[in-house]
């Protein structure tokens, strides 16, 4: 009964685990004059093969190849056995990021595929924040296409890595200005009409 019970009790545990788990994302926005990528989540490990240790990590985007490194600092670079999702996120070379925080995250789709994590990182653990700035930069400078991107190495919601190009958001006012603009427009139609009525 107790084995029982404690196999119940492991597969709960294991359920949860699943359930909780938190895919890696990167979002890349447009902040002012600025290219801001922010990453977070958590990477599972499984159905990777460890390539090297210690690996220096450069930050920054190489859009047409698939590449993205945030944050600074040394890695530890997997392969995965098997890797789906789209080639790239744009057209874009490669750009340096300005300035980064935070540890080492990377991933390579070129090269039939990387994923550098911060050396000694364990399986399935939240990693921190991440950021890249790119600065006096746009998306199209960058040769960024806004969309989501992601790619996968198994069936489980962190055997993946997303990267989220944002769309340049409207203008808060841009909506107000055209209601206005509109507004100016119905009034001066109700005028000529008025005045063609009269005469």
């Amino acid at each position: 009964m107790k084995a029982l019970f404690l196999i119940a009790a492991c597969a709960l545990v294991g359920a949860t685990a699943t359930a909780n788990a938190s895919p890696y994302v990167v979002t890349v926005e447009q902040v002012g004059s600025d290219v801001v990528a922010t990453g977070s989540g958590q990477i599972d490990l499984t159905g990777l093969v460890l390539n090297a240790s210690d690996d220096p990590g450069y930050p920054g985007i190489f859009a047409s190849w698939g590449d993205i490194g945030l944050g600074s600092g040394y890695t530890d670079t997997y392969t995965p056995s098997e890797l789906s999702g789209p080639t790239g996120f744009g057209t874009g070379d490669h750009n340096n990021a300005s300035s980064s925080t935070g540890s080492l995250v990377a991933f390579q789709d070129s090269g039939g595929g990387y994923i550098n994590v911060p050396a000694g990182y364990i399986s399935d653990t939240l990693l921190s924040t991440s950021t890249d700035t790119f600065d006096d930069a746009t998306f199209a400078s960058l040769g960024l296409t806004p969309g989501t991107y992601v790619w996968t190495w198994g069936p489980d919601p962190d055997q993946s890595f997303t990267i989220d190009v944002e769309a340049t958001p409207l203008p808060a006012a841009l909506p107000l200005f055209a209601t206005g603009l509109g507004g100016l427009g119905l009034l001066g139609w109700r005028r000529r009409r008025k005045a063609q009525a009269v005469a």
